[in-house]
């Protein structure tokens, strides 16, 4: 029986080369992946899914008005879907995740959701909401923080300092935004030095 699973974690925690991984291990197999990203984040180029070590590929960019049970349908019309990868999923509307949802449950088709938790002023994204919500499986991602504890915060860096203020979608990656363990970043110190 097929899930909803969410994986989630701060900045830097190894989410998109993890989808990339699955990715190639189901085409690796002769099965065949849909793979999703949103219209956000188009740093490296609109609908491309994009490591920090450099692994890339491409994906469908989800806007707000995508439907993407429609997406699903077309693509397992032309090649049945075995999978449907997601990145950047805090980004998705709730529409989206009930979308995902009945691709689950309907079609019996895996669903693995890669993205943050919360953003950078410790506030929940719609996406990550919903996927809370409705997901079969939650699973965190770890990573560290500069001291060496377990981040499970993202700072806003502006001109080496944290910001707590400002619209809650701003994309950037290592430049504007550092994972931090809560302690770090309560204190608001995103290094060791003083």
């Amino acid at each position: 029986m097929a899930q909803l699973f969410f994986r989630y974690s701060t900045m830097n925690a190894g989410k998109s080369i993890e989808l990339i991984k699955v990715a190639y291990n189901y085409e690796e197999r002769g099965k065949h992946v849909l793979v999703l990203t949103s219209g956000l984040d188009d740093r490296y180029g609109k609908g491309v899914v994009r490591s920090r070590i450099g692994l890339s590929r491409e994906a469908v960019a989800v806007e707000e008005d995508t439907d993407i049970l429609d997406v699903f349908m077309m693509e397992n019309y032309r090649q049945r879907i075995d999978c449907v990868l997601v990145d950047e999923a805090q980004f998705l509307k709730r529409h989206h995740v009930e979308e995902l949802v009945e691709v689950v449950d309907s079609f019996d088709c895996p669903v693995i959701c890669y993205g943050l938790k919360n953003d950078f002023s410790n506030q929940l994204f719609e996406g990550s909401y919903y996927l809370l919500v409705y997901a079969d499986k939650i699973e965190e991602i770890k990573t560290i923080c500069w001291c060496g504890r377990k981040a499970t915060m993202v700072a806003r860096v502006v001109d080496g300092r944290i910001v707590r203020t400002g619209d809650q979608i701003m994309i950037g990656g290592e430049e504007m935004y550092v994972s931090l363990c809560r302690k770090h970043y309560n204190e608001g110190r995103i290094n060791g030095d003083f």
